[in-house]
Formats: C-alpha cells, structure tokens, sequence
C-alpha cells in the first residue's frame, strides 16, 4: 500500500459519510418530482455549488496543477469564456426552462419541433454522458490505484458502487447537499495542500511568485489566433463561451439543476456567480502547479516524472503528514463522486421523461416514474462501471478521444436549440437532418483534423443550424 492506515481510514471513513448523508437528506422522496427536482425548492446558494462540482472531476483536480507545472497560467483564459457563455444561457435560453412544468432540457425541443427532435437528443446525451462518464469513472479509479495501492477492479466498483446507493436512495436532494459537502472537501483540501506547499519553500511566497515568473509560469495572455491551440485568448473567449452556451445551456446534467430552484431569479443567481467561483478554483489549480514547479526545482524529484498530471498526486503521497494526506485524498475523491453522481440521475431523468413516459402505454403515475427512475439509475451506474472495468483496454489516447465526444455534442445540440429559437419555417425533419450532418461532420473534424477542443461547440452548433437551416429549404413547405 502507498498510503498510511490511518490516511486509507479517513478515505473509507469519508466515502461511508457520503453514502450515509446522501441516504438520509433523501429519504423523504415520495414523487418523481421530489426525486427528480428535489421539490424545486433549494436555495441558489447550494445550487451554485452543486453546478461548480459537478464541473469539476478527479481529472481536473490533478491535470490542471499538471498543467501550470508543465506550462503556465494561459489555461485561466477558457473559463474566461465560460464566464460570458453562462450569461448567455442566463438571457437566451434559461427563461425557456421556467415555461410551465419542465423535467429536462429537451422537453423545449418537444414543444418547438415534436417528440422525434426531444428523444434523439436526449438519446445522444444518454449515451455520450454514459460514456464520457464511464471513462472518467476509469480515469479516477486508476488514481485510487496508484495512491491507496487498491486493484483496479475494485477501486472502479468501490467509486461506482458508492455512488450508485446514495443516488438510488436519495435522488436529486442527495445529489446537490453532498456536491455543496464535496466542494467545501475538495476546496478545502487544495488550500490546506496550497499552504502546506508554500510552507515548504525555502523563501514561501515571495519564492513562488519570483521563480515561477522567471520561468514563465505566471504567462497569462496568448493573443494568437492559431486554430490548433487551445489555450488563446480567442480560443478562450469565443470557442469557451459557446461550448460553455452548449454544456450549461442544452445539456441535462446541468438544466436540471436550474429546475430544482424556487424560481428563474434564483436560478441565474446561481449560475452568474458560479462562473466567477469556477475561475477563482481554476487559479487556485494553476497556482498549486507553479508551487509544485518551484519545489521541485528546490528539491528535485529521484526520478523525473513521466506525467504531469501525477506531479500533485506524488506531492501529497510524499510530502503531506499523515491525516492530510487521508483528507486530500477524500478531496479527490469528492470530485469524482460528485460528477457521477450527477451523471446518473440526469440520465435517468432524461430516459423516463424523455423516452419511457411518452412511449409507454397509458399516463404514467406519479410512483411508476419514481420506480422506473430509481431503476435506471441502477442500470446507468452499471453501464458506466462496466465502461470503467473496460477502460484499460484502451489506449490513452482514445480514452481522451471518447471524453472528448461529449464536448461537441453539446455544440450540436446547442445547434439544434438555435434553430427553434432564431427560426420559424424550419420543421421537425430539418432540425433532424441538421443534428445528423452535424454529428458526421464533428466526427470527422474531431479524428481528422486538428482543430483544437475550444472551437468544437461553436463549429458543431454553427454546422447543425446551416445544415437545419438547408434541408428545410428542401422538407418544409409550410
């Protein structure tokens, strides 16, 4: 084992915790909107945190300090963007949401186009969402195997299973109260480990700040318009605004939680501030990964690292006392579990609204959509541990390769959206056809070109809305 009994204690003892919290803040859902929503009466407060953390994964936690140890600061120039694209769903599409009673996001598709447009996109969110999370369930379970010294198998069932009780037992209300637990942990975790690193500098801060802007570290701004580098200021502004327009706007995981609160007000509320708090957390990463570039260079590794997204890992497995290191570790996982758990209700969601309720037979009850919810939150767990079991078969770069997937889809969906809310003659049929030529030509782009990740969303949602906009020319004649 890599870690101290005592710190593997604080990490079991933490992950018991959730299950049992999340279990209990549940209970008293009687109704699939109590499930589903939470009632639709949380405050924003918990809201905003609810929507940082399900952002944020055991990926992010560990690549972006890997980053600025690696490189610099210029990645802080994409939430930049994602603070613009969240006040673009505020105004253009959040109002859309708090029309009448609305379960997911593409109940909108239903009342703009028809049931055709609301089941294929809410089925291409079920499937890449599954996927995506699936290898992201993977990816953290190989960090709980390289610290805590834990077979693969088990670490991916041990995350998985834990996630998929307290989900089941507590639907959306222990989804949120444990994501506002998870991100005060994991927050809370990388100050400690921010000042225990600034701590063991020789010359603290003045140190950091000195060697690292030598070195490069603190380089901001990149005002290159290169189209195969992610990290530009424009890349940053425009690419990240609209893919934050698609992932906050059209996508489920995120939608439900602005239905879970009391009223449009709070909604935005929560979503405006939230893009600032995920910038802060996002300086907070880069500026770990210049102290860890600082302290290495003062006390040079035995053996030089082969990835930068395992410099943070080794920091807190090597030099953090015994108790912290049981704690960042519970704050790793935080962010793990806060996403899959997300994850898993917003598809079952999605599957009984979306699919099962408008082909079944007959209006569904009130307690055969909170069985039938409860049951496919079993099934999404499953299906995305399954993936996780199946990712070492894959080689890395077709593990980022499907995560990837994920992210333009929401730029065609977002594609799709516009066509309802800009046009009037473009019919079910053509927004169909949109979506299809959408998905091949980002498919395409994706595993052929080397058009960077920022651009994906807004080249995705621009190539549906032509595409929708050309084959109604030819389908609707009314």
């Amino acid at each position: 084992m890599n870690i101290s009994t005592a710190d593997l204690g604080i990490l079991l003892l933490y992950i018991s915790g959730v299950v049992v919290l999340g279990s209990w803040v549940g209970k008293g859902a009687r109704t699939a909107s109590q499930y589903m929503l939470g009632g639709r009466d949380f405050p924003w407060w918990v809201i905003l945190a609810s929507i940082v953390a399900t952002e944020t994964s055991t990926v992010t936690f560990l690549s972006i300090p890997g980053f600025a140890f690696g490189q610099d600061f210029t990645w802080l120039q994409i939430p930049l963007g994602f603070i613009l694209g969240r006040f673009a769903v505020i105004y253009l599409l959040l109002p859309l949401y708090f029309k009448g009673e609305m379960f997911t996001a593409y109940e909108v598709l239903h009342r703009r186009f028809g049931g055709g447009a609301e089941r294929t996109a809410s089925l291409l969110f079920i499937i890449t969402r599954s996927l995506a999370d699936g290898l992201r369930l993977f990816l953290s379970a190989l960090v709980l195997q390289e610290m805590a010294g834990i077979d693969l198998h088990w670490a991916v069932l041990l995350l998985g299973l834990t996630t998929i009780i307290y989900t089941f037992y507590g639907g959306m209300r222990a989804v949120l109260w444990t994501d506002l637990v998870q991100l005060t942990v994991y927050l809370g975790g990388a100050l400690v480990a921010f000042w225990v690193l600034v701590q063991r500098l020789p010359g603290g801060w003045g140190e950091l700040v000195s060697v690292g802007e030598a070195a490069g570290k603190l380089h901001f701004l990149e005002l290159g318009w290169d189209l195969t580098e992610p990290y530009g200021l424009w890349a940053g502004l425009i690419g990240g605004a609209v893919l934050s327009l698609g992932s906050h706007g059209v996508d489920q995981m995120m939608v439900q939680r602005y239905l879970c609160a009391r009223n449009l007000r709070d909604a935005r509320r929560a979503l405006s501030w939230s893009g600032f708090v995920v910038f802060a957390q996002f300086a907070l990463f880069l500026a770990i990964g210049v102290g860890l570039y600082v302290f290495y260079q003062a006390y040079p590794p035995a053996v030089p690292f082969e990835r930068t997204d395992r410099v943070f890992a080794a920091f807190i497995l090597q030099e953090m006392p015994v108790g912290l290191v049981g704690v960042l570790l519970g704050a790793i996982f935080a962010a793990a579990m806060s996403t899959l758990s997300s994850s898993l209700n917003s598809c079952a969601t999605a599957a009984v609204k979306d699919l099962y309720q408008p082909l079944a037979k007959g209006e569904l009850s009130t307690r055969q959509q909170l069985r039938a919810t409860r049951i496919l939150t079993v099934v999404f767990g499953l299906v995305q541990i399954a993936v996780g079991l199946g990712g070492k078969w894959l080689a890395s770069s077709v593990v980022s390769s499907v995560l990837g997937i994920a992210g333009f889809t929401t730029g065609i969906i977002l594609g799709v959206f516009c066509l309802g809310i800009f046009t009037r003659r473009v019919g079910q049929r053509s927004a169909l056809v949109g979506l299809v030529i959408g998905t091949a030509v980002m498919t395409w782009i994706f595993f052929s070109t080397p058009l960077a990740w920022p651009w994906y969303a807004l080249v995705g949602s621009v190539v549906t809305f032509l595409a929708g906009l050309g084959a109604s020319a030819l389908l609707d004649r009314k």
